[in-house]
């Protein structure tokens, strides 16, 4: 782990137990976030996003219901370094909501319905930092403002359902915020909200992250949010990373055929009203962990997959320029008919 770095995953391996034996649903995940930096989690739901973020956080089944491996190494407060996954449960909780935060999903589910909002902040507060009542609640009024909630005075008395998606994810925000974590992880923190509030809680979780320099892992399937607020991207399908680099190799470039197919995809503004024929599909589904094809996971709904090869091998992880990688047999040559195509015209 460098210096500069907030968090650092090697090898995430995590299987579930089915009957006799373990179904492996994230394999071999690699990567590091730096001060300031936010890393994109991209993909199709099924993929493994999710589980790797809880798997980090230590909220998955303990074994024998789970079996996870590899390491994801984080700074405590006095800069040691120490291993997530190796930590017990009592040990996680004073680590989890203090260097590692997260961001649930859906903050409807997430906070509980029958403590106010305020007490519910407040407690992460007086856990972590052995405050008094008053102490923490002032605390928590704070970070009420801080996220931008109107009249946070009001708010504070509020239950979960008293308020609207918008106020619940700047909760769930000002929670996961509480103690300032080196490390944030939000999983799909702006699915389920309108275009407005979604820009909002964007620019929110930018300035706090300029003004506290914490790493963001942000879990998304939105490729318009991972352009606006990523600086790095990783692709994934089938519990595997399929391509990674920067936002402007990812997108502006990309080499495996299921990130183009991702693309291909997303609604075009420039598109709009023009007739340019139904948006890019990707045939199939994300293929069952427990019975995964062989050779690449992804040939059965490759268009550019060849028999004998792409079902019979397993493509490695290869860098292909600086900072970008993919999995796949065939990137080389799809690359050069894409470059000989674009000589020709």
């Amino acid at each position: 782990m460098n210096a500069d770095e907030k968090i650092s995953v090697a090898h995430l391996s995590v299987a579930f137990r089915r009957g006799a034996g373990y179904v492996p649903v994230v394999q071999g995940i690699n990567f590091n976030i730096r001060a300031g930096e936010t890393l994109a989690l991209v993909g199709e739901s099924g993929s493994g996003k999710s589980v790797t973020s809880l798997a980090v956080m230590k909220l998955l089944a303990q074994a024998p219901k789970t079996r996870i491996e590899g390491s994801a190494v984080v700074a405590d407060s006095s800069g040691r370094a120490i291993d997530l996954v190796a930590m017990s449960e009592q040990q996680m909780r004073h680590v989890r909501g203090n260097r590692v935060a997260m961001i649930f999903q859906e903050p409807l589910t997430s906070l509980n319905p029958v403590h106010r909002v305020g007490d519910q902040i407040a407690e992460a507060i007086r856990f972590h930092d052995h405050l008094s009542k008053a102490q923490a609640r002032a605390r928590a009024l704070a970070l009420l403002e801080q996220v931008g909630i109107p009249e946070p005075a009001q708010r504070m008395q509020s239950f979960p359902h008293e308020l609207s998606g918008g106020m619940r994810q700047r909760v769930m925000i000002a929670i996961a915020l509480a103690m300032e974590p080196d490390v944030l992880i939000a999983d799909e923190p702006t699915t389920a909200l309108d275009v407005t509030v979604q820009a909002q809680i964007l620019d929110l979780l930018r300035n706090l992250q300029k003004k506290n320099g914490m790493a963001i892992l942000f879990i998304t399937h939105n490729f318009g949010v991972v352009a606006e607020i990523a600086d790095r991207v990783m692709v994934m399908y089938a519990g595997r990373i399929v391509e990674q680099g920067s936002v402007a190799q990812v997108l502006s470039a990309p080499r495996m055929p299921y990130t183009q197919g991702l693309l291909a995809a997303v609604p075009r503004f420039e598109h709009a009203g023009l007739g340019q024929g139904d948006l890019g599909t990707i045939p199939g589904f994300v293929p069952d962990p427990a019975a995964p094809p062989a050779g690449c996971a992804f040939h059965p709904r490759c268009a550019f997959s060849i028999a004998g090869r792409c079902d019979s091998q397993a493509p490695a992880l290869e860098e292909v320029e600086h900072g970008h990688q993919l999995r796949c047999l065939r990137w080389q040559e799809l690359t050069a008919s894409v470059e000989c195509a674009q000589g020709g015209a």
